[in-house]
């Protein structure tokens, strides 16, 4: 366990206030075969039942019964046979009272505890869940079926959930720390490994190797690629060429598992063109320009198309844009450069919580998602900063050849978008820049002792 016991005594004590009454349910993770039941995948624990419960052995559920005010770890104490192969654990009871919990039920039982507890009129308080053995249980368990849980699950549960992760505390910041670490040395050895002939591959296979021999594993599936332009460009065998851009985009992930996330892109040969240092200043611009505006009370929302305005204000510099700036970012002709969002928060989950829904984690009542217009339906996060946050800023620009030509051809902000220079940036690739920011009392700051070079003079010198 991370913390002490009294750590998650108080995170359920507040849990169980905020929620007020009925039976709140937490699926842990169980085993994920990879192609036979006893050859499994690394084990990664439910993020939620770890922040209450800090347990990480699979086959684990923690039943909070509100009404009654008694908390319950279900699980199966493992046989001889399990012994044999994979040594002794502690039982369910002794983790039990290792998280401050006093009673215990089989995993068998908790079916009759959910149905009874129905019967008697309580409501089940359930998160959206995201494997299919868990939507089994519970369909097992309240009859709902999976294609309907989601819908189901508690919003009074999920706002809670939010509430709490969303805001971390100074044990929760030094392990984000930890990762950050971790990610820088995965980050300057990449950086370190850009060079022609070297394939994508071979660098995406050392830093997750950085990344697992510290005990971890990567925070998601590195994007390590030539394409910048592709968001999710997956390492490939093919070899990186002179005077192409390489991105990087890749973290890691404790064994507690808070995770880090940071993108880098360097020019191949070591130096960038002129086209290229024309944009990688952009992007690092926007970058620098979004650390001076995040602080508590700030809209991220704000943040984000502040942002927006200062990429379109520089393209238009080159070119590439034209027209009045607020009405090209209010139309949405900026997300032809970049059509993400600015960034997202982070934490036990590298896109913190996103499983419970988006519109509940990066938006309130206060902030709603647009998700009519290109770009901004994918802006993760619109809602007002607080001390605690930890986001990504991560502004890019990329020159992706169908979406030049899908907005070409018809006409889309054709009165922002000069098509004809745009043409000749097809085969650009796309710049992005990406740090871990902790939001402060009076601003933001890096997260990782050691900054990951990124200045345009850093990234050549290097």
């Amino acid at each position: 366990m991370l913390f002490d016991k009294q750590t998650y005594i108080e995170r359920r004590r507040l849990l169980r206030e905020r929620i007020g009454s009925g039976v709140i349910l937490l699926m842990g993770n169980n085993d994920s075969p990879a192609n036979y039941p006893s050859n499994v995948y690394r084990f990664r624990q439910d993020s939620s039942f770890l922040y209450f419960f800090g347990l990480h052995r699979e086959g684990l559920a923690g039943v909070i019964d509100v009404d009654n005010d008694q908390e319950y770890l279900v699980g199966d104490d493992i046989d001889i046979e399990d012994i044999v192969w994979f040594g002794s654990v502690d039982s369910v009871a002794d983790m039990a009272a290792e998280t401050g919990i006093a009673k215990t039920l089989p995993m068998k039982g908790l079916s009759d505890f959910i149905k009874k507890a129905k019967q008697s009129g309580q409501r089940i308080h359930f998160l959206p869940p995201y494997r299919h053995d868990t939507m089994i249980q519970l369909m097992d368990m309240t009859g709902i079926h999976p294609s309907q849980q989601r819908e189901a699950a508690s919003v009074e549960l999920i706002k809670a959930v939010v509430d709490q992760r969303a805001v971390k505390s100074a044990g929760e910041i030094a392990e984000i720390e930890r990762a950050c670490a971790i990610g820088y040395e995965m980050h300057t050895t990449a950086q370190k490994m850009c060079r022609p002939g070297v394939t994508e591959q071979e660098i995406a296979g050392v830093i997750s190797g950085i990344a697992s021999s510290r005990g971890c594993m990567v925070s998601f599936p590195s994007i390590v690629t030539q394409h910048g332009e592709i968001m999710h460009g997956y390492p490939s065998p093919r070899p990186l060429e002179a005077g192409r851009l390489f991105l990087c985009d890749a973290g890691a992930e404790t064994n507690e598992n808070y995770c880090s996330d940071n993108t880098r892109t360097m020019p191949v040969s070591g130096t960038f063109t002129q086209r290229q240092r024309e944009i990688y200043s952009i992007v690092e611009e926007c970058h620098d320009f979004a650390l001076t505006i995040a602080k508590p009370g700030v809209k991220w929302w704000d943040v984000h198309f502040g942002v927006c305005r200062l990429m379109t204000e520089r393209l238009k510099e080159l070119g590439l844009m034209k027209g009045d700036t607020d009405e090209a970012v209010r139309a949405g002709a900026h997300a032809m450069f970049m059509p993400h969002g600015l960034g997202h928060m982070m934490g036990m989950d590298v896109h913190d919580m996103e499983g419970l829904g988006q519109t509940y984690v990066g938006f309130d009542d206060e902030v709603r998602p647009n998700l009519e217009q290109f770009g901004t339906n994918c802006l993760r996060c619109g809602r007002r900063l607080q001390e605690g946050f930890v986001m990504t800023d991560e502004p890019g620009i990329y020159f992706i050849p169908a979406l030049i030509d899908d907005w070409r051809s018809t006409g889309h902000c054709r009165e922002f978008l000069n098509f004809d220079l745009l043409e000749t940036y097809k085969d650009f690739g796309g710049i992005r820049i990406e740090d871990d920011i902790l939001i402060t009392k009076d601003g933001c700051r890096y997260l990782g002792e050691k900054r990951i070079p990124y200045h345009l003079d850093e990234i050549q010198n290097l």
